[in-house]
């Protein structure tokens, strides 16, 4: 770059910004890839190995077992296309929802989960946005606090001013205050020893935020009452025009998403 002040100077500089940022984009691409790969490859080989075993011995083959990686696989894949969606930059919709009772409903349809999830949410608050996303945020918020949870889920809905505020609580032993921001990262699992199958693939929580952001509104966490995670899901009440802030860490596909994942779109 020239020691000057000049058009040119200022060309060099804005050049190579550029480039910073889009090798940056390539390297988080390359990552994401990689990591997918590794997450696809354990479900895939387990599958395999007990469908050949069964092959060869019809009376050895573990049905469940199979059904539980092939759940698994489609799981994994319904979050790496929403996660490519996303990237893509897709809007979330407009449609007026009442998330108070959103809430209600998917609390009312876990009544198989490990610790029953107390729902404080009264009256009716009505939010903007896409009812199947938000309702994602919610299912990953509180299979998040299913995991680590000693024996209470709380999820409650309040109104603050112009913003909206669904909070997901749990008495588990909480996220350390270096980690908050890491753990919203893709593939972060911060306990290295727990199983894959139970700790999940680390993209629930990048996905909340990620939608969250696409509405306007924020997904931080901090210290519930109970000593366990406090996470806070803050979007602009409907009527108001919500800002869209660019996602931390958006465009991590850039355009791989339809070639990695395919066309395909949900």
């Amino acid at each position: 770059e020239p020691q000057t002040h000049d058009e040119v100077a200022k060309l060099a500089r804005t050049t190579n910004e550029t480039l910073t940022a889009l090798e940056a984009s390539v390297d988080r691409q390359r990552r994401f890839v990689a990591d997918a790969s590794h997450e696809l490859r354990s479900p895939i080989a387990s599958l395999r190995t007990q469908l050949e075993v069964g092959e060869a011995h019809p009376e050895l083959l573990d049905v469940p077992g199979a059904v539980a990686d092939t759940v698994r696989l489609q799981q994994l894949a319904a979050d790496l296309l929403l996660l490519a969606r996303l990237d893509a930059g897709e809007q979330a919709g407009r449609t007026r929802l009442d998330l108070a009772a959103l809430v209600r409903e998917e609390v009312s349809q876990r009544s198989t989960d490990r610790i029953p999830v107390t729902a404080d949410v009264r009256g009716s608050v009505e939010v903007a946005g896409s009812r199947g996303q938000l309702a994602r945020v919610l299912g990953n918020l509180l299979d998040n606090a299913q995991r680590h949870a000693a024996g209470e889920v709380r999820a409650t809905v309040r109104r603050e001013g112009g913003q909206v505020v669904l909070a997901v609580a749990d008495d588990g032993s909480g996220v350390p205050e270096t980690e908050r921001e890491r753990i919203f990262e893709r593939f972060v699992r911060l306990d290295d020893a727990r199983s894959r199958d139970d700790g999940g693939a680390g993209l629930g929580l990048a996905i909340a935020r990620d939608v969250a952001h696409r509405h306007g509104g924020t997904l931080e966490v901090g210290r519930a009452e109970a000593g366990g995670a406090l996470f806070e899901l803050r979007l602009p009440a409907a009527g108001r025009d919500p800002e869209r802030p660019v996602p931390t860490g958006a465009s991590a596909l850039g355009a791989a998403p339809a070639q990695v994942l395919g066309d395909r779109r949900e």
